[in-house]
């Protein structure tokens, strides 16, 4: 009788552990689940704000098309930059590299604002100006986001239990960070009248 009643208190103790090391990891697994899809969330803001920049773009440059006619260069250049822009690839690499170009370009495009006085009064040019200044800030905003999520992301994937839970449910790979390069820098430095 007392053998019974140990193998049944073993038994209900082995059972309850059982019980909470399958919460554990379920547990962990959904919190890596949770943080890979605010990554993903997060990515998709950026997109939206680099849409919403991609469509000023066009009235930019016709706005400042009507005032600098011989600076075809320039608005080749940014028409040509936006149109890789658009149709980069989905990786963060690809698509930070050619927004890099992008914000180059811009660059030069909103310093003839500087070079033209005329262009420069110009209302409509004026206020798409300003709409693309909010679009930048947005833009380092949701990728401020996004780099967080994706370091929050990281530590999940490489400490202690989420290192051990993601490799018994499959890979769930790295995220790439989406870093502003040194023509986004160059653009904070152009001033608006």
């Amino acid at each position: 009788m007392e053998g019974d009643t140990v193998g049944v208190i073993v038994g209900g103790i082995l059972a309850v552990l059982a019980a909470v090391l399958v919460w554990w990891v379920v547990r962990t697994y959904n919190r890596l689940i949770r943080l890979r899809n605010q990554t993903q969330a997060s990515w998709a803001q950026i997109d939206v704000q680099l849409k919403r920049r991609h469509e000023l773009i066009p009235n930019l440059v016709e706005g400042a098309r009507g005032y600098a006619t011989h600076e075809r260069t320039t608005f080749e250049a940014v028409v040509a930059a936006r149109g890789a822009a658009v149709g980069s690839g989905p990786g963060v690499t690809d698509k930070a590299a050619a927004e890099d170009v992008l914000t180059a370009s811009l660059g030069k495009l909103l310093a003839l604002g500087e070079s033209y006085p005329q262009l420069k009064a110009d209302r409509h040019f004026t206020v798409l100006q300003e709409e693309l200044t909010s679009a930048e800030d947005k833009i380092a905003y949701a990728r401020q986001f996004y780099n967080s999520a994706v370091q929050s992301y990281h530590s999940a994937l490489e400490s202690f239990p989420g290192n051990l839970v993601s490799r018994l449910g499959g890979a769930h790979g790295r995220r790439e960070y989406f870093e502003a390069g040194t023509a986004a820098q160059d653009v904070a430095q152009v001033r608006f009248a």
